[in-house]
């Protein structure tokens, strides 16, 4: 893992997130004082995907991990939900039409209609913007 020669290259990618709802500071406290805090979140966050989306999402997060463990400071990744406004917004101006999806420094959109073939992918991509340029390679804006 090298160290960052200039800002890193963002990383917005966008899927299907588990979402969690939470009561109000005092309730959670309570909730937390009687024990049950835990327990209750953990079912409102197995519960708010399906199987297999819950399942898209754990290789996700582990895609994440292997991208910061591969490419260290050089990006900056950040995951929006698609069920939000702002993934709602990123889908139309990105003409995203399948997921998950990845916008790599605000130029490049990658999305596969396949769902594991998105981590070789986005790693192709990323690959291709982080190498040093050669004397005739052109890499479009920067």
């Amino acid at each position: 893992m090298e160290a960052a020669a200039g800002p890193p290259v963002t990383v917005e990618i966008l899927a299907y997130a588990p979402t969690a709802f939470f009561h109000c500071q005092h309730c959670e406290l309570v909730w937390q004082g009687i024990g049950l805090g835990p327990a209750a979140h953990q079912a409102i966050r197995t519960g708010s995907l399906p199987d297999d989306r819950l399942a898209e999402w754990c290789a996700l997060v582990d895609l994440v991990g292997r991208l910061r463990q591969r490419f260290g400071d050089r990006i900056a990744v950040r995951v929006v939900d698609a069920a939000s406004v702002e993934g709602f917004w990123q889908a139309l101006r990105w003409r995203i039409r399948r997921l998950p999806a990845a916008v790599i420094g605000r130029r490049e959109v990658v999305a596969t209609a396949d769902p594991d073939a998105f981590a070789p992918a986005l790693q192709a991509a990323l690959e291709r913007w982080l190498s040093p340029p050669g004397p005739a390679a052109t890499r479009g804006w920067r």
